[in-house]
């Protein structure tokens, strides 16, 4: 298995909010034990011309949902920044990584180039039922290259930049990640309804 070594980078952490209800076990057990990371990747944001509004965002979904958010950043576009961030969240066995921003045509847009490069294994159906479900919203969502992968124990999903589209495209594949989490970490096996 080849592994890629990044040094360490100075990123710029974002204040996450106050601990999940649910992992504190008021909610479904499975879902309480699972750990997220949410990663902005965005030129501007991390330059500080303007403050992340996706990563809160993507956070207060995966609270409401059952996750605990134990990290969340933002990095510039930068594909060692967000190889280094996705690598460091994975060697601390964070369940969930998401990307916000990135994953369009920009020549900045390299967060999908980064995600493949620190995965073992991709999971392309995740990005391809977003896409499925953003184009019942708009047919620019075909322009979307988000992809998920998977590095040891951490599934890494990228999602769009903006808060609107990050979050839709979250929910339109949050229950499925949870299966696969699950499975990914020695769950039910069994992929059937």
């Amino acid at each position: 298995m080849h592994r890629v070594h990044l040094p360490a980078l100075p990123l710029r952490e974002v204040a996450v909010g106050e601990k999940n209800p649910a992992s504190a076990g008021e909610k479904n057990p499975a879902s309480a034990a699972r750990t997220a990371a949410v990663v902005t990747v965005s030129d501007r944001a991390a330059a500080g011309v303007y403050e992340d509004a996706t990563g809160p965002a993507v956070s207060a979904l995966l609270a409401e949902r059952g996750y605990e958010v134990v990290r969340a950043l933002v990095v510039s576009d930068e594909r060692a920044e967000i190889e280094s961030a996705l690598v460091h969240a994975a060697e601390r066995d964070v369940a969930l990584v998401v990307t916000c921003g990135g994953t369009g045509l920009s020549p900045r847009d390299v967060t999908p180039e980064a995600t493949a490069a620190v995965c073992e294994r991709m999971v392309p159906g995740i990005g391809e039922a977003m896409r499925a479900a953003s184009m019942q919203v708009t047919s620019r969502a075909c322009l979307s290259r988000a992809t998920a992968g998977i590095r040891g124990r951490t599934l890494i999903v990228n999602l769009p930049g903006s808060p609107q589209a990050a979050t839709e495209n979250l929910e339109a594949v949050i229950d499925p990640i949870g299966h696969g989490l699950d499975t990914l970490r020695g769950g039910p096996m069994s992929c059937a309804r």
